[in-house]
């Protein structure tokens, strides 16, 4: 059997000012309905609601037509079934310039809304609580709110759609000034769509988690599955001064329901956060959080100039600031422990200046002293940051842009296991070698490629970042370490390709080196380190970063 099918008769062109003489309101957020009820009764505007909100509306003075008189049907099933019925749905889709639309209207008795008013149940706030359970996430899943906005934003022509609280006194200005203009009814319209779509994004989301469809990364280092679509939708959290360069426009943005990371940041004092600080700040706290031991990182230009762990995160931060004082004149600042007075006695040093400091939480003592002593107090920028998985909003996965489209992979972040790193030389590195070189490796996974980080212990001495030849980013690591390198390690982000160098290493002193492996040549590698009496190991895993 064939079917035909008819494309709907478009429309003629919208009216302009629509006057606002009904309305329907069935909100779940009540934020600011004492004022949308005192103006919509100044106003005669008759309403329609539905049953909690009705009795809000009616409580602040307004005389409220029930929704199951409208409907001739109670609610039911809990509440499930209120607003589904012609009687509503007509009310809003009739277009008002269409004679068989409004010849229907008055066969059957139904009034047209002139403006929706609606927003949706707390989905998302719901389901960010630990103890949330899927029967609890369901209940919240809202089914008649979003038909309500989609069917008023659908007819925008004819009628005004309303979603938040923020946009009740421009509606109210409107009504005042004989009704909503097309224009108007457009943007709110598109917010109206906005809406919907980040709402049931989120429900996808976490419908996605629940089945069971998101994938993790595998321990092994093999494939793990990849989504095949990934929803996203991403709402304005910080407005920045410039991106990169004052040129360039920029904010924040972070997908609906992500407070972990960078987007969960609580700044308690200092200027605003820029476009580079935040960049930086990625960089900084992303290798802190690689330590399980008291960490400090310093970072300039996204990359580490400074990292250590130590007993204590005050030593480590001082370890850190240490090891390239120049580079970290202006740098940002991440620690891994609360940031307490000891810490912030380090930096009141005079010739210190630090842009922002990072930490999971700043002891008051510390806040007072950063913020009163040092001449830079008011620029430097505290910021806590919450705990928590960033990546759970976007699947698992880390996302980066380019020119038309995203990246998208797993995160470097599955903790490397030295129980299966190979000594691959004929002699092994001296055991309190052991923690430097696992230090070493670490910070080298925060390291732009090519990348090479030579340690002195648990502190970083030196690193060659970002070159296009592995052994000039050993040289400029060695140059910066100086005589540090001297009875230190080395670690490399990839395998060396060439012997060359080994040489260099070896003219430095380094004591022992850790790299993946994999190169064609690594027999003339291992032959080189044989040969300057240096131990290395493989590690089997290449950590590059682009």
């Amino acid at each position: 059997m064939s079917h035909t099918h008819t494309a709907p008769r478009a429309t003629s062109p919208a009216i302009d000012v629509v006057p606002v003489r009904r309305v329907l309101v069935s909100v779940f957020d009540k934020t600011g309905l004492d004022r949308l009820a005192a103006g919509l009764k100044a106003a005669g505007v008759r309403v329609a609601s539905t049953g909690g909100t009705a009795t809000a509306l009616a409580a602040h003075g307004l005389e409220v037509d029930d929704v199951s008189a409208i409907t001739g049907f109670p609610e039911v099933l809990d509440g499930r079934v209120k607003t589904l019925h012609p009687n509503i749905f007509a009310g809003i889709l009739a277009r008002g310039d269409r004679p068989d639309d409004l010849e229907v209207l008055a066969t059957h008795g139904i009034e047209r809304f002139d403006a929706v008013i609606v927003n949706l149940y707390a989905f998302e706030s719901v389901i960010a609580k630990p103890d949330c359970t899927p029967a609890e996430a369901i209940e919240l899943i809202d089914i008649g709110g979003p038909s309500l906005v989609r069917a008023a934003a659908k007819n925008h022509a004819f009628a005004a759609i309303v979603t938040h609280p923020d946009q009740y006194d421009d509606f109210l200005a409107s009504i005042k000034r004989g009704g909503t203009s097309l224009a108007e009814r457009r943007q709110l319209a598109a917010r109206a769509f906005e809406h919907t779509a980040g709402y049931d994004t989120v429900i996808a989301a976490w419908m996605a988690r629940h089945a069971g469809m998101e994938h993790t990364a595998v321990p092994d280092g093999g494939e793990a599955a990849l989504p095949a679509r990934v929803p996203l939708p991403l709402e304005r959290r910080l407005a920045l001064r410039y991106g990169e360069n004052p040129h360039q426009a920029a904010a924040l943005y972070a997908p609906a329901g992500t407070h972990a990371g960078l987007a969960g940041l609580k700044q308690l004092c200092g200027k605003e956060l820029s476009y580079n600080n935040l960049l930086d700040l990625d960089g900084a706290t992303r290798l802190a959080g690689l330590v399980a031991e008291p960490a400090a990182v310093v970072v300039k230009h996204t990359n580490p100039c400074g990292a250590a762990s130590a007993a204590t995160v005050s030593e480590a931060l001082a370890a850190a600031m240490a090891a390239d004082p120049t580079s970290a004149f202006g740098s940002i600042v991440a620690v891994n422990r609360p940031f307490d007075r000891a810490c912030a006695e380090l930096l009141l040093a005079p010739g210190l200046f630090v842009e922002v400091i990072a930490a999971p939480a700043f002891a008051p003592e510390a806040v007072e002293l950063l913020t009163t002593r040092p001449t830079w107090k008011a620029s430097v920028r505290l910021v806590e940051l919450p705990a928590g998985d960033p990546w759970a909003v976007t699947a698992g996965l880390e996302l980066r842009s380019v020119a038309g489209g995203m990246l998208a992979q797993r995160p470097d972040v599955v903790a490397d296991d030295p129980a299966t790193w190979k000594v691959v030389t004929q002699s092994s590195p001296a055991a309190p070698l052991s923690r430097a070189l696992e230090f070493a490796f670490t910070v080298v996974r925060r390291l732009t490629s090519n990348a090479i980080a030579v340690c002195h212990g648990t502190s970083l001495a030196g690193a060659g970042i970002g070159q296009t030849s592995r052994v000039d980013s050993v040289r400029i690591a060695l140059e910066k370490a100086g005589e540090r390198a001297r009875g230190g390690v080395l670690a490399s982000d990839a395998f060396f390709p060439f012997p060359d160098s080994i040489e260099l290493i070896a003219k430095a002193g380094i004591a022992a080196i850790v790299q993946p492996g994999g190169s064609k040549r690594d027999a003339e590698v291992i032959a080189a380190a044989d040969a300057a009496g240096i131990p290395m190991i493989f590690t089997g895993r290449r950590h590059f970063r682009h």
